[in-house]
């Protein structure tokens, strides 16, 4: 095994998150690259002995130089996931000639690159899965061999082509769906992606070779349905097939119905009328191991939701950086005045105490007053084609940068002693919420919860102190059942709180 580390790009996504440890495990020393600095420290393995972490983004040639230089190898997991089809196309292209300069800079002897499945002259063929190809021909046309693993749709809890599935199923006893609920499609577990990502390292003769990978089962979408409804312990869905919804109906009704959201679904809905079956299965030999049927692999994503044990989510990817006028107390440089509205409660307790009752806030636990009108903001979010209510978190108790938590992203968090969370529902501004804790006198902790507030125009000041009345209740209320969840005495509170700082951070 040589001694170099490998460059992993898309180290804290969805596949990138899974393949890191599995490298480390096995020996390898990686180089994890994320736009997030903060972000790469949350994951598990960050601390990692063989394990470097560096700040870039493969749009950043410049970063992206820095970070190749001294690997042997380089993985290339990024997608751009978004609904306007030029837009990702012309940001996956722009990535990948970056990894080519960046790899023939570095002389890398490999890249190895996980796409989509889908023939590259067909005239049908999505703008996804043709822009994952095109993004191969660019790698490939590199000095560095660049290996091409085709894969359909990738199963695992968290992947969101499983979560789609599953809410979907789980919510509707009769669908309604497109024509495309009998295409063919050869779906793979995401372990065994893992295993082919790896082996690509340890087998030169898939240098610069084109690959399809998938499962052994060539099922339709209906099936795949059917067997998740059996293994769910469900009742057999009726479906309804009809040749009206267009795959970007499609998108907006999986938007509502599940928590993909519509910037992710449309993407996908759109090459599910493309079939996806392997045509070459020259991998098999090559890199042998023992592949998961789909049922098999349904029955072990469930499992590890069931016992709250998902590695890695779609939802995380996503901004992890805080806003910049979050650290700078001048208005005129942050675009206006930041608004907030603050409340602080002392508990008779230590802060390591009290921590818990924070870092649990949201998913199943929920966010400790006026559940039903949170989740009807989600809704209403929905509507606008906002992420909306995911009701959902990674870890039912651990908290790291980067994860999503129902509506908000964690931009921070230090326990026992902050969370800094910011919005990602649509909003005439940006906003964040902040909890911080500190020791007071005989072992007891005051409590602050500040949210923050950069309206847009006038249209973002008529939203606050629309709802400055509202905000206020709401956020007492939240915060006096958050000190009341510790189990602790609550000695005074809440009362308002005005922060008389610029807040925690950075300094310009």
């Amino acid at each position: 095994m040589r001694t170099e580390p490998v460059l992993l790009t898309g180290s804290t996504g969805y596949v990138g998150g899974r393949l890191a440890p599995k490298l480390l495990e096995a020996g390898y020393r990686v180089r994890a690259l994320g736009r997030s600095l903060a972000k790469l420290k949350g994951r598990s393995w960050a601390g990692h002995p063989n394990v470097e972490l560096a700040a870039g983004d493969v749009l950043d040639l410049d970063s992206l130089r820095r970070a190749a230089q001294g690997c042997w190898a380089g993985f290339y997991l990024v997608h751009s996931m978004l609904a306007d089809p030029q837009s990702y196309s012309q940001i996956d292209r722009q990535g990948a000639q970056n990894m080519v300069a960046a790899a023939a800079g570095a002389g890398l002897d490999r890249i190895i690159y996980l796409g989509g499945l889908g023939r590259a002259d067909d005239p049908n063929l999505s703008e996804h899965l043709r822009s994952r190809t095109e993004v191969a021909h660019i790698l490939q046309s590199g000095p560095a061999p660049a290996t091409f693993l085709r894969a359909a749709m990738v199963l695992g809890s968290g992947s969101a082509s499983f979560e789609i599935m599953r809410y979907l199923v789980d919510r509707l006893p009769v669908m309604i769906t497109p024509r495309w609920v009998y295409t063919p499609v050869q779906p793979i577990a995401v372990s065994n992606v893992l295993g082919y990502l790896q082996g690509c390292l340890e087998h030169d003769e898939v240098k610069g070779q084109t690959f399809d990978i998938g499962g052994p089962d060539v099922v339709s979408y209906r099936q795949l349905f059917d067997i998740y409804a059996e293994e769910a312990g469900l009742r057999k869905r009726l479906i309804i097939p009809v040749p009206v919804l267009t795959p970007k109906l499609s998108s907006y009704w999986i938007h509502l119905v599940t928590p993909v959201p519509a910037g992710i679904a449309q993407p996908l809905a759109n090459g599910l009328r493309n079939p996806v079956v392997c045509q070459d299965q020259r991998i098999r030999e090559i890199i042998p191991q023992q592949l998961l049927t789909c049922r098999e692999t349904i029955r072990l994503a469930l499992d590890r939701i069931e016992q709250q044990r998902v590695d890695t989510c779609w939802m995380d990817a996503g901004r992890a950086a805080p806003p910049e006028w979050l650290y700078c107390g001048d208005a005129d440089y942050s675009g206006g005045a930041v608004l907030e509205c603050g409340f602080r409660v002392f508990v008779d307790g230590p802060p390591e105490e009290v921590w818990p009752a924070i870092a649990g806030i949201g998913g199943a636990t929920g966010w400790y007053f006026g559940d039903r009108l949170w989740k009807l903001r989600g809704w209403v979010d929905r509507l606008l084609g906002g992420v909306g209510y995911r009701a959902g978190r990674r870890h039912p108790t651990e908290l790291q940068v980067g994860d999503a938590l129902d509506f908000w992203r964690v931009l921070e968090v230090a326990p026992p002693r902050r969370l800094l969370l910011l919005a990602e529902m649509k909003l005439p501004g940006e906003a964040v919420l902040e909890f911080s804790l500190d020791p007071v006198a005989h072992g007891g902790t005051e409590l602050r919860q500040i949210a923050r507030f950069l309206p847009r125009g006038l249209a973002g000041l008529t939203y606050w102190y629309a709802l400055a009345p509202f905000h206020r209740w709401i956020y007492a209320g939240m915060l006096k059942a958050m000190a009341r969840a510790t189990g602790k005495a609550v000695v005074s509170g809440p009362e308002p709180y005005a922060s008389r700082k610029r807040p925690p951070g950075r300094r310009r």
